[in-house]
């Protein structure tokens, strides 16, 4: 699936794709996915990671150079469109040809950030590859490789940057997923940006993260800022050698800073790293008011995002239609409450209205409404109307019911429910065998909420004794 995207990373990122004769079309498009998979998450552009592809065939073929494409969707789509090359495995002539191209203007390539080589290998090569390998290592290329097929174990670990178990990598083909993300983060290791960068970019901040340069000791850091619509507005920290990043705040929102890191050591001199970083747009709260777990005298309110820029909150809500409101305030730091106190089976207007710290108010409203009071039938109540038949009634039970649902569970014979209007406050239940115990259960019926049921237990009295009934209630 899509993986999070990863920032801040710098670096020449070169495939070294096996498009020989020796490699089946099944193993070509396998490592075609493979690839897409590595290195899918990456931000790409001249200041970011940059990607080529160079095939090993009977002559060393580049794909696209560095600088072409600078998007995740333009790179996917060249990488599906990469045909197989088919011809001999030389693996040592595409090493000597991607030396020259790592470090080309012509290819696309930067000078100053990492290098980085992926080979992907069934693990055959018809020329040798420990010269042109030892040449690109010394160099400062990184070099990891992924074999698929049977390849000496010896020549690759020797070939692979040091140590192996963090560079070379055997794997079926089919398993490739498998080690994508291990060696995709210890690609991650050496092109992590080693600059001024910004993260935890917001509507007015974001946070500045710089290498470790100086020390309290060796001297400070400066840092400038401004809009660069506005450069005269340049503002200045001071920040302590010891520190490595630093947050910026109290920002504009949708706005373009230059930003100036200045080391300010008393040992060395240190070049000026700048950078320029956007804030977004400003977030809205509340964006969204949810309501949840109604009853019949509240219900709770909750609302989304919760910014640093609020300060509090306030609640209003009243009865539709109508014209009573009242006010409840909560902190800035919270983003629920529970509304209490109401009216049963009513519909409130409640709005949600954030104070910002800049005096400015956002507001947005919602429906709510209450339950129905929930309540019990009272005093039921048994009549003898002639053998195995008794008379059920009860008293209406509160609020707007909807029916009536009686339940008779016989001790011997089918259990049966009976539902009526809300008019009707009694039933007969026939079919009660003498010398039996059953239980009858009426429970009211409302819109929004089931009622609450009362239960008794019923005995008939056996046929040789007096006719009649004794009831309980259940305990």
């Amino acid at each position: 699936g899509p993986q999070p995207s990863i920032s801040n990373s710098e670096g020449d990122l070169l495939f070294l794709l096996d498009s020989s004769g020796s490699v089946s079309y099944y193993e070509f498009s396998r490592v075609k996915e493979f690839m897409w998979d590595l290195v899918q998450p990456f931000t790409f552009g001249p200041r970011d990671v940059q990607t080529s592809i160079i095939h090993i065939s009977t002559t060393p073929t580049m794909e696209f150079p560095f600088d072409r494409y600078l998007s995740s969707e333009t790179l996917q789509q060249a990488i599906r469109d990469t045909q197989q090359l088919m011809g001999d495995t030389n693996t040592g002539k595409a090493l000597s040809f991607a030396k020259e191209k790592f470090f080309s203007d012509e290819a696309g390539a930067r000078p100053d950030v990492p290098k980085v080589l992926v080979w992907v290998t069934d693990g055959f090569s018809t020329d040798d590859i420990s010269e042109p390998m030892q040449l690109l290592k010394d160099m400062g290329v990184t070099v990891f490789i992924v074999s698929t097929g049977r390849g000496n174990y010896l020549e690759l670990s020797a070939a692979a940057s040091q140590p192996p178990e963090k560079h070379l990598h055997f794997v079926d083909v089919d398993d490739l997923p498998i080690i994508t993300k291990e060696l995709r983060d210890a690609i991650l290791d050496v092109i992590q940006a080693n600059r001024l960068h910004a993260v935890d970019i917001t509507s007015s901040s974001f946070r500045l993260i710089w290498p470790e340069l100086l020390s309290q000791e060796t001297g400070y850091y400066t840092l400038e800022y401004a809009p660069i619509d506005d450069l005269a507005r340049k503002r200045t920290k001071q920040v302590s050698g010891a520190h490595t990043s630093f947050v910026l705040s109290n920002l504009a929102s949708e706005t373009t800073y230059e930003v100036a890191l200045i080391p300010e050591s008393n040992i060395h001199y240190f070049p000026p790293q700048t950078t320029r970083v956007t804030t977004l747009a400003e977030e809205i709260s509340p964006a969204q008011v949810l309501i949840s777990e109604p009853g019949p005298h509240s219900f709770h309110v909750s609302w989304a995002p919760t910014l640093a820029s609020v300060i509090g909150y306030q609640i209003l809500y009243g009865p539709l239609p109508g014209n009573s409101v009242k006010l409840l305030e909560v902190d800035g730091k919270h983003n629920s409450t529970v509304v209490e106190n109401l009216a049963p089976n009513t519909t409130y207007l409640v709005t949600v209205t954030a104070i910002y710290k800049s005096g400015k108010e956002k507001s947005l409203s919602a429906k709510a409404c209450t339950q129905e009071e929930g309540s019990k039938v009272r005093h039921l109540r048994f009549e003898d109307m002639g053998p195995n038949t008794l008379k059920a009634s009860w008293d209406s039970a509160d609020g707007k019911v909807l029916g009536y649902r009686v339940r008779c569970r016989r001790q011997t014979g089918p259990s049966s429910v009976i539902s009526v209007s809300p008019q009707i406050h009694s039933v007969l239940l026939t079919d009660l065998a003498s010398g039996t115990t059953n239980k009858v259960c009426v429970k009211p019926v409302y819109k929004n909420q089931p009622g609450k049921g009362l239960c008794r237990m019923v005995h008939m009295q056996p046929a040789t004794e007096a006719q009649g009934y004794k009831h309980r209630q259940r305990a």
